[in-house]
């Protein structure tokens, strides 16, 4: 057996009695206890634990309603730094944080509490010091090389999205043995943007025809025909049903491309075996690829229509439904929250990829 079996096993194992802790709280009722009210710092490890949520495990859900509940109802009665702790968990849970981002507002908050280490903090300064140190540098190597193609002259429509691409990467792939990795993954998807932007704001439908039949030879023919697919919808003026706008927006997000870039450079556990794993649309994959789309909908679509751009997912469950904007939100938002639950159960179950490249996965959901 190997390690990331292993792993698995154990992993499901200790959830299993994560599931046994939590119904120890609960009372003869079947509720959860209110004495748990007084602990905030206990109620706020049970909210993040939570997280880990998977289908039909209802307990974790009751877990989640209730801490969630009583941290709001408290959050503007605690003192510093553990009001800010509460705060910034309610907003953005451990579990769909993105490591170095969370980092930095963490330090602030162990730095305040009377009780820390003052090695541990001046260790998790130096660490991001440095880290950052060595972005800058990566950045403005990558910065270089995209002046010196000069796509500001020669495709002014393309929008210049170097650095935020770059943090897209970083997030997703932040330690440091990983640099060359870095610089790569983010040429690559700076490369693919400019193609999405022909689609989305240059080419005639004729021209995007052209340029499909041309592109299709090669490996990206999937993302391309999605691509196409979308600038048809866009120039006919055509708003799908959700099932079919999903069908192809599941493609056109590029979640297997990004995820087969975010394996270059990775050394050696990026094997033959793990890119045909994301080749073979594994489930995780599938949950990332949901929540960065459906997230993106949601948090762009006024932008997107005000400069033309075609139906979301937003615009096509208001339409079919004949709803509100925010009733499609809340819809919207439970697709992402089985999602996620997708995600936690992929991590539970015995797999012979790489823990590292499953968390590639995990950071790219947790962008949406």
């Amino acid at each position: 057996m190997n390690k990331n079996a292993s792993f698995s096993i154990f992993g499901h194992a200790v959830f299993l009695l994560i599931l046994d802790v939590f119904n120890k709280f609960k009372d003869k009722n079947g509720s959860f206890r209110e004495s748990l009210i007084g602990d905030v710092q206990g109620m706020l490890g049970l909210y993040e634990a939570a997280h880990l949520r998977v289908q039909e495990e209802d307990i974790l859900d009751e877990a989640l309603a209730f801490t969630t509940t009583h941290l709001k109802s408290l959050v503007k009665h605690l003192d510093h730094p553990l009001a800010v702790q509460v705060t910034q968990a309610l907003h953005r849970p451990i579990r769909k944080g993105l490591e170095r981002l969370e980092a930095r507002p963490y330090i602030s908050i162990y730095q305040d509490e009377a009780s820390h280490s003052k090695a541990l903090l001046k260790l998790a300064k130096l660490d991001f010091n440095l880290l950052q140190s060595l972005y800058k540098k990566e950045l403005s190597h990558i910065t270089r090389w995209w002046k010196d193609l000069d796509f500001s002259s020669r495709l002014p429509f393309v929008r210049d999205r170097v650095v935020e691409t770059y943090l897209w990467i970083v997030v997703a792939c932040f330690e440091s043995q990983y640099s060359y990795a870095r610089r790569i993954q983010t040429k690559l998807l700076v490369l693919i943007t400019v193609i999405d932007d022909i689609y989305d704001a240059y080419g005639t439908l004729e021209e995007l025809e052209l340029f499909t039949e041309a592109i299709e030879r090669n490996e990206m023919k999937n993302s391309v025909r999605a691509y196409f697919n979308e600038a048809k919808w866009l120039h006919g003026e055509y708003v799908p049903t959700v099932e079919e706008y999903m069908g192809v927006a599941l493609v056109s997000c590029d979640v297997p491309m990004f995820t087969i870039i975010s394996f270059v450079g990775m050394g050696f556990i990026a094997t033959k075996e793990a890119f045909d794993w994301v080749l073979n649309g594994p489930k995780i994959v599938r949950a990332c690829s949901t929540i960065i789309r459906l997230m993106d909908d949601m948090a762009s679509h006024k932008f997107e229509q005000e400069r033309g751009h075609i139906a979301s997912s937003v615009e096509c469950y208001m339409k079919q439904y004949s709803v509100s904007n925010q009733h499609a939100y809340h819809e919207l938002n439970k697709q992402v929250e089985k999602a996620w639950k997708d995600i936690n159960q992929e991590f539970l179950r015995p797999t012979a990829i790489p823990m590292p490249l499953l968390t590639r996965v995990l950071n790219f959901a947790r962008t949406g």
